[in-house]
């Protein structure tokens, strides 16, 4: 006699209720041979249903031994438990269990996926056993398009497509009409003829009726084993080719089932797009929010140096004074023309000018206003970083010969001169009781300090000193400092200098870098608050995929159970479930970089002075940031599933 392929020694199983045990397998002693049709009956409580879910694998035993061909069941791990579901039993449920989301031939397929079959050979075969339980025409139909009968024979050829030793039934004509039922089990009687082990739990007389060992359980105990009927061990059940297959722990393998679980995702992702979508909605928010934050950000700080810079670049500003806000600075007259012409000659400087200025009142025809008159030198303009929009500017001859020549703002220009096609060039204008010719006009400076709609106008600081001050102090000295020349180290320069000129420190220096560091560490700090914020947002967003994803794998938890069923491995069901909320998370991630991009492009539009880019590394950190709170935020939830209890998922509804 050969070796049993089922074997259970004293074996029991019980459960808490409460603060009482219930004893559902009372130390149950069973053997089953190879190629045996046997049927399992009893009343409700009997135990049948728990005896089905520890032969299946699904459940282990409190106590007492339990060996599957000479294996001792309660010696394996996890995966080993799901290997021998997947590759050596084959389940029929009596409720089918087919996952609504896919097709028949795609039910049907979902072992193999896990056993590692190629997919065309694993279409193949799944197409062949459809046709023979006479249901290919339907392998494109859902569930919910298919009769009891149908998804019946669905269920059964996904028990199977692995070539099955042992098929566990559980009342698998509990649900059907007597026709349908009188098929299936016809059915399993050919696969019994082929030499498979049938195992049949049902309360029907007459389906037990049709099997060669009838065994009857109550209270957890067997109180009935009769034979009806020889044992037809004279077939072979049909294996499939496992030589072609892969086991799943090779790269390729780890690849195709890597590629079937973002397959399974998507499926899943489409057959519920409102919930991804919502899921989604929290990290597209927090991306978009982020990377415009980033590219905002950047496009101030640039608008803001181009402002300074407008100013001009690498300025610095000597003042008379002790300090800013020096009330006695206008009794100060040590600041001279001398100490310009001194700066001048070092090595560091680009370019210097005095000024000088004085306020008035500037009429022209019938027209009047007050004005700010400034007193520099031929290069200010060049210094600031001032452009001409029309005429010309003063030069040295100018200034050598204290001549009457003004260039006036564009604010002086739209007051006095806004219809006149020369922009007023050439014309005079009296500024207080002096008489003075418009040579040129400057364009207005964008932003910046002291910009604003003030009149200004620019006469050689000589012709002020003259005819409008009669006095030689300096209200400054405008200092450029040379490129490649710290602004720091020339402010410590010019310090020392004007110090030993003057014999004490009577002035004060304005360093346009200074403020320029200032403006752009708060817009930075700005910036960070407001990131701050929109990271909450991608943590808020991170956390709503870890509660759907949890609310999801509660709504499919008997999805999980049929999975684990069927031979899904632990890191099967991780890696599922993972997948999707990686998947999730990274489309979430495009979408938001396509509405900051969208909306940077608005920005665009709307502020032609204020260019938002972004750059390929922002883009790319953004997408590894939202794929990351997919892992980071998905990983407990499908931790979660994957550790589930087979025969608890399976029961759940």
């Amino acid at each position: 006699m050969t070796d049993p392929i089922i074997a259970l020694d004293a074996v029991r199983r019980e459960f808490a209720a409460g603060d009482t045990t219930v004893v559902a397998l009372d130390d149950l002693s069973l053997s089953i041979q190879p190629g045996e049709m046997v049927a399992i009956i009893g009343s409700s409580g009997s135990g049948k249903s728990t005896l089905l879910n520890i032969l299946g694998c699904l459940d282990r035993p409190t106590s007492g031994a339990y060996r599957v061909a000479g294996k001792n069941v309660s010696e394996l791990d996890a995966d080993a438990l799901a290997a021998l579901r997947r590759e050596h039993f084959g389940f029929i449920f009596q409720r089918y269990h087919l996952l609504g989301d896919l097709t028949a031939a795609e039910n049907v397929e979902i072992p193999a996926i896990y056993a590692g079959m190629k997919a065309r050979e694993r279409r193949t075969r799944a197409d062949r056993l459809l046709a023979r339980l006479g249901v290919n025409e339907r392998s494109g139909h859902r569930p919910n398009q298919l009769s009891g009968g149908q998804q019946q024979r669905v269920s059964i050829a996904r028990a199977l497509i692995n070539g099955a030793e042992v098929i566990l039934a559980d009342e698998p004509t509990g649900a059907l009409d007597r026709r349908s039922g009188d098929e299936v089990l016809r059915i399993l009687a050919e696969l019994h003829h082929e030499g498979r082990t049938i195992i049949i739990v049902t309360h029907d007389s007459d389906v037990a009726a049709r099997a060669e060992r009838i065994i009857e359980l109550r209270d957890g105990k067997i109180v009935s084993d009769r034979r009806t009927g020889p044992t037809d061990t004279s077939g072979s059940p049909e294996r499939s080719a496992r030589a072609s297959w892969d086991s799943g722990l090779s790269w390729s393998g780890a690849l195709r089932r890597l590629r079937e679980a973002a397959q399974m995702a998507l499926v899943s992702m489409a057959a519920h797009r409102l919930r991804a979508f919502l899921t989604m909605l929290g990290i597209i928010i927090g991306i978009a929010a982020v990377s415009s934050v980033v590219a905002l950000g950047n496009a101030s700080q640039r608008k803001v140096l181009s402002d300074i810079s407008s100013l001009g670049t690498n300025t610095i500003e000597v003042f008379p004074g002790k300090d800013f806000g020096d009330a006695r600075a206008g009794k100060i007259k040590t600041l001279v023309l001398d100490d310009a012409r001194a700066l001048g000659r070092q090595s560091f400087i680009a370019g210097v000018t005095p000024t000088v200025s004085t306020s008035t009142t500037v009429r022209y025809r019938g027209t009047e206003s007050n004005v700010l008159v400034n007193g520099v030198g031929e290069s200010y303009f060049q210094v600031k970083g001032a452009k001409l929009a029309k005429g010309r500017l003063f030069d040295t001859d100018a200034v050598r010969n204290i001549e009457r020549q003004v260039v006036i703002d564009d604010n002086t220009r739209k007051t006095f001169f806004a219809d006149d096609q020369t922009a007023g060039i050439g014309r005079v204008i009296w500024l207080g009781k002096v008489p003075c010719r418009i040579v040129g006009v400057i364009a207005q400076q964008q932003g910046g300090f002291g910009s604003n709609q003030n009149l200004s106008v620019y006469l050689p600081y000589t012709t002020v000193q003259a005819q409008f001050t009669g006095d030689r102090a300096l209200r400054s000295v405008l200092l450029r400092i040379s490129d490649e020349i710290s602004t720091t180290l020339a402010q410590d320069a010019v310090t020392t200098l004007l110090t030993q000129r003057h014999n004490t420190k009577d002035f004060v220096i304005l360093n346009t870098d200074d403020i320029r560091r200032t403006i752009t560490s708060t817009t930075q700090t700005l910036a960070f608050l407001v990131a701050a914020i929109a990271v909450i947002s991608l943590v808020v967003g991170g956390i709503g995929v870890m509660n759907i994803m949890l609310v999801s794998v509660s709504e499919r938890i008997s999805e999980i159970g049929v999975r684990m069923a069927v031979g899904a491995r632990r890191g099967d069901i991780l890696q599922q479930f993972l997948v999707e909320a990686t998947l999730i998370s990274s489309i979430a991630g495009i979408a938001g970089i396509l509405v900051a991009i969208l909306l940077g492009a608005a920005i665009n539009l709307a502020m032609p002075g204020f260019q938002v880019t972004y750059s390929s590394f922002s883009i790319g950190a953004a997408f590894l940031t939202s794929t990351g709170i997919g892992v980071a935020f998905g990983y407990f939830p499908a931790r979660r599933a994957a550790f589930l209890d087979p025969v608890v998922a399976l029961t759940r509804d």
